[in-house]
């Protein structure tokens, strides 16, 4: 025994820890065993592209900077210099020398970045991660995908924020639109835009088409189901699974014999799915809810409609990651950038970070033959991830499974069971702030039985599809709304009740927007945010 054991006290030991980091002043730039997915070779190779390494040598290279900004995200609760002393603490313990830079010089390193290289590192990692084998990745042939929005991520209440993404309704935090294109089975980003609220979920969507592909099958909930969208999802050779709003008429051209229908959007041919879903719950309560579906799958034979609904379900996995990003990560704390550029940057870090915590989760799955990605723990991966940016752990490594995919393994989640509760948002300003009487338990259940029925469809539906293609999107929305007005003309709408029935609009757009429209004479305003129909035409 070393003479420096003998002399410790009975009970206690030492021990070293041999560090793998980066020379000289780039030691700090480093993301633990994350680095392993953020290489440095990779971070030089995006700040190069993008015309952003340092022309000297600083303290702070630009490179730290791109591994300060992840580390940032990572650390949401504490501020710029304890997220720097994390990065440092296991350097500092094992006697290498690091800079120790003030708050304001860390701001400086921030702006020197620019958004441009963390973006550019987002489109890299970005993408499917999960090969077709894995399971809940793939419906037969197609790699399952989903399209939503996130409009709940708050900024700091700066000028220059609310000038470039618009105040929110009712005051409050101004917040940003996200839209992502999410690989299903692993909830991994494929794409990513995001902007003001005002532009709306669809127009973002179009930004996102050009990384679908043939093998692809896209599902999203209501609200996507315009028909120039539909089309433009078409033309890119992926197929689609979606929800129609409740006010769509779609003719039937031929009855399946499975129940469903077939019919045209536009010019565009579909089927068209309706079904009704008896749900029991393990207290024995019980209610019912439907699906109306449309799809470009026409042969009912190789994709029954029974199996379509039980797909659709899929699209919340989408749900589950934004709630991933939005609570475990950032933990709905608001961004710090109270500027446009800082947010732009802030979100593109956010995002890698989310995007390399997938990787590992996702390898990690896949070490083990016939696991479920489901079952790997988000917490876990984040948490085991933090520390190792502390200990300035894995830095490097040759081993297909690091410490975090060890963790992950170590505490699989059990198999998904079947749950159901009501969506309520407890937001005065959200439009699921009010309890939605649907029948829906107010707390999560577990399913205990599930009946799928076909519906027939409705025999007044009308013999063909009215092709709105060419309008644009505004008037578009303006006849929608206009419809929905006369359904009921004696009616004082209010937004939120409008809103809520169209279902891809937020309740600040629709607004800005009926107030615009009654400015122009196209529907009448009947008292404080309350409108008609009646004499506008």
């Amino acid at each position: 025994m070393p003479a420096s054991l003998c002399a410790l006290p009975p009970g206690l030991t030492t021990f070293s820890q041999e560090l793998t980091v980066a020379a000289g002043q780039y030691g700090p730039g480093h993301l633990g065993e994350l680095t392993q997915v953020v290489p440095f070779d990779l971070v030089d190779a995006v700040l190069e592209e993008t015309r952003c390494v340092q022309r000297r040598l600083r303290d702070l290279p630009t490179r730290v900077g791109v591994y300060f900004l992840l580390a940032m995200c990572l650390f949401p609760e504490v501020g710029y210099r304890l997220v720097w002393q994390k990065l440092t603490a296991a350097l500092a313990g094992a006697g290498l020398e690091t800079a120790w830079p003030t708050a304001k010089a860390l701001r400086d390193l921030r702006r020197r970045v620019s958004p441009a290289p963390v973006h550019r590192l987002f489109e890299v990692l970005a993408g499917p991660l999960a090969q077709p084998s894995t399971p809940g990745v793939s419906f037969g042939s197609f790699r399952t995908v989903s399209f939503d929005g996130c409009s709940s991520i708050k900024l700091p209440d700066s000028v220059r924020n609310v000038d470039r993404f618009g105040p929110q309704s009712r005051g409050g935090y101004p917040m940003l639109e996200l839209m992502t294109l999410v690989e299903t089975g692993t909830r991994a980003l494929i794409g990513a835009v995001f902007g003001a609220t005002s532009d709306g979920e669809t127009a973002y969507a179009r930004r996102l088409l050009h990384h679908l592909s043939p093998n692809m099958l896209v599902l999203w909930d209501k609200g996507f189901d315009a028909n120039a969208f539909l089309a433009a999802v078409a033309d890119t050779g992926a197929q689609f699974l979606g929800r129609l709003r409740a006010n769509r008429r779609t003719p039937v051209l031929v009855r399946l014999a499975d129940g469903s229908y077939l019919s045209v959007l536009g010019t565009l041919p579909v089927r068209v799915v309706e079904a009704q879903i008896a749900v029991t719950c393990d207290d024995g309560s019980t209610f019912t809810g439907s699906y109306r579906l449309v799809t470009t799958l026409t042969d009912a034979r190789r994709y029954p409609a029974g199996a379509l609904v039980g797909l659709y379900h899929q699209r919340w996995e989408h749900e589950s990651a934004y709630f991933a990003l939005r609570h475990t990560v950032m933990r709905g704390r608001v961004l710090r950038s109270g500027d446009p550029v800082g947010v732009e940057q802030e979100m593109w870090a956010l995002l890698s970070l989310y995007q390399a915590l997938r990787t590992v989760m996702v390898e990690a799955a896949e070490s083990r033959p016939g696991t479920d990605p489901d079952r790997c723990g988000f917490t876990i991966a984040l948490h085991t991830a933090r520390d190792l940016v502390v200990q300035a752990g894995s830095i490097t490594g040759s081993a297909t499974i690091g410490v975090i995919g060890r963790r992950i393994l170590a505490g699989l989640l059990p198999a998904r069971r079947p749950r159901v509760s009501t969506r309520k948002v407890k937001s005065p300003i959200s439009r699921y702030h009010d309890r939605q009487q649907d029948g829906r338990p107010d707390t999560s259940r577990t399913i205990t039985g599930l009946h799928i029925s076909i519906l027939e469809p409705e025999p007044q539906l009308p013999a063909a599809s009215h092709d709105d293609r060419h309008t644009p999107p505004e008037d578009r929305r303006r006849q929608r709304v206009l419809e929905v007005l006369d359904t009921e003309p004696d009616r004082h709408w209010h937004p939120r009740d409008l809103a809520r029935h169209l279902g891809d609009v937020t309740l600040g757009t629709m607004r800005r927007q009926l107030d615009r429209w009654a400015r122009h004479g196209h529907i009448r305003k009947t008292g404080p945010a309350t409108y008609t129909s009646q004499g506008t035409r």
